[in-house]
């Protein structure tokens, strides 16, 4: 039987409400009450107006029904491209719950946390180790958090040698928050082509690069889901002028255990423990977001950074050329804790085995869906791909609808769209985490979806035809939210 959530649209708690419901009632008070601790009542109130009225039940089944209409990893293959949407290992959630993780308050003394500091200064060992950096600051809360923590270490750097500059350079694939970071720190943002291959362009980065860019943004393996095979060409041309190379980690994934990017000539990076070390963010939850640094870098990296003198770890404020805090205390601690455990539990082999089954996977798919689906770029794939709906234009059929009828099939939709120098892009990455069963099942409703665009158009771009809530006006929604509920006016309106 199909939960009643799952096949209508679930309405508003305002809407469920029914007059005099209550879900609590507590028994009158049979002992003293001390009115000094008791609030004063003219700063509360017995009634709320248009406040919802339902019983226990009510509340209880409303949200159950809504949390049977989640998506998560747990329920199936999460093919969003750059996001890395990968399995958390459940023994990582165990390790993070532990009441000496996750009941340390952030104002204990050095001293009290002895153990939490310890943590932080091994999993930084190990992610120097991973990705051939000399030191990370673990605070940054996400990876956007990281990309301008690492420009103002890298605007800093610079600054000290008198010449700020005032140029980043960002490929034409980049994430959107690259150049977002770069204006956020005071930069002019320009960009640089990719050629047919769809790596960038070195002939257009030599004949910009000068005296004013202070540094190259660049991910690696890029949002094509292909490695800059030059990437120590780009280097050299990049410290000829005296600038810095910055890359974007959010695709670490593909490389981890076979690659370093600081033996690539790479001066700073970030990475997402939260993409590649295993805790999924599709729902909105915390991030985290470290930077790696070379040496040179290290005077400018934020405080406090934890070191170890003798046998115990402490907190080092006095970094007199640091850029400040970047986060709240120390950066989302259950996220390095997750990201520690997953490292310890794999092991230096068990990391190059994750990479590598990434990117069979990812080919995989590729190699199954290529002869249908318009491949845009024919270099080798590595975490990911990216397909368009070029070969479906005579149809009607654009990619927004494939990804509403994929959810028709069961499947969350692959990221669309992107990366904006594709056509209508659709952004497939398997992760390491898929069964071969399940990527033949996700193939299958794609090579379905293919079929009846060609038969059916209609059916298709009139998808989804089997979710509680239809086809929405999604310009609309994004031009004209409803940002408050009113007493009559039912959201869906």
């Amino acid at each position: 039987m199909v939960p009643r959530g799952q096949r209508d649209p679930e309405g508003l708690l305002f809407e469920i409400s029914r007059p005099g419901r209550c879900g609590f009632a507590s028994p009158p008070v049979d002992v003293p009450v001390d009115k000094q601790d008791a609030l004063d009542p003219r700063y509360t109130r017995t009634e709320i107006a248009g406040f919802p009225e339902l019983s226990e039940v009510d509340v209880v089944r409303h949200y159950t029904r809504l949390s049977c209409l989640n998506y998560a990893i747990d329920l199936g293959l999460y093919p969003l491209g750059s996001c890395t949407m990968k399995y958390n290992p459940k023994v990582n959630e165990r390790v993070a719950r532990l009441p000496g993780f996750a009941e340390a308050h952030p104002q204990l003394s050095q001293e009290a946390s002895q153990g939490c500091l310890r943590l932080m200064h091994d999993l930084e060992a190990a992610l120097c180790a991973i990705c051939g950096m000399d030191r990370f600051t673990l605070q940054p809360a996400a990876g956007a958090q990281g990309e301008l923590a690492g420009i103002l270490m890298a605007r800093a750097y610079h600054h000290d040698r008198g010449n700020p500059r005032q140029v980043v350079l960002i490929p034409d694939s980049a994430h959107g928050t690259n150049p977002a970071s770069a204006h956020l720190a005071g930069y002019r943002v320009e960009q640089v082509a990719s050629d047919a291959r769809g790596c960038i362009d070195l002939s257009a980065l030599r004949r910009r690069m000068g005296e004013d860019v202070a540094l190259l943004m660049l991910t690696n393996p890029n949002t094509l889901g292909v490695f800059e095979s030059a990437i120590e060409e780009i280097a050299r041309v990049v410290h000829a002028s005296g600038a810095l190379l910055y890359m974007d980690g959010a695709n670490l994934n593909a490389f981890v255990g076979w690659a370093r990017p600081g033996d690539m000539g790479v001066d700073l990076h970030h990475l997402n423990l939260h993409k590649t070390f295993s805790t999924p963010h599709g729902g909105g939850g915390p991030g985290a977001g470290p930077v790696g640094i070379r040496k040179h870098l290290e005077a400018y990296l934020p405080v406090p950074t934890v070191e170890k003198e003798g046998d115990r770890y402490v907190l080092k404020h006095e970094r007199p050329r640091s850029i400040g805090k970047v986060r709240s205390f120390y950066g989302n601690f259950g996220m390095l804790v997750r990201a520690w455990a997953y490292i310890l539990a794999l092991g230096p082999a068990g990391l190059r085995r994750m990479s590598e089954t990434a990117v069979l996977n990812a080919n995989y798919l590729r190699r199954r869906l290529e002869g249908v689906y318009h491949l845009p770029y024919r270099e080798a794939s590595l975490h990911e791909v990216v397909f368009s709906d070029r070969h479906l234009e005579a149809t009607g059929v654009r990619t927004l609808d494939i990804a509403k009828r994929l959810m028709d099939y069961g499947f969350h939709p692959m990221t669309i769209y992107f990366p904006l120098i594709v056509r209508g892009a659709m952004m497939i990455e398997p992760t390491e985490s898929e069964s071969r069963e399940e990527l033949d099942a996700f193939v299958a409703a794609m090579l379905r979806i293919d079929a009846e665009a060609r038969r059916d158009p209609e059916l298709v771009r009139t998808a989804p035809h089997t979710t509680p809530v239809r086809r929405l006006d999604e310009v609309g929604a994004a031009r004209h939210p409803i940002l408050r509920w009113v007493p009559g006016k039912v959201a869906r309106d």
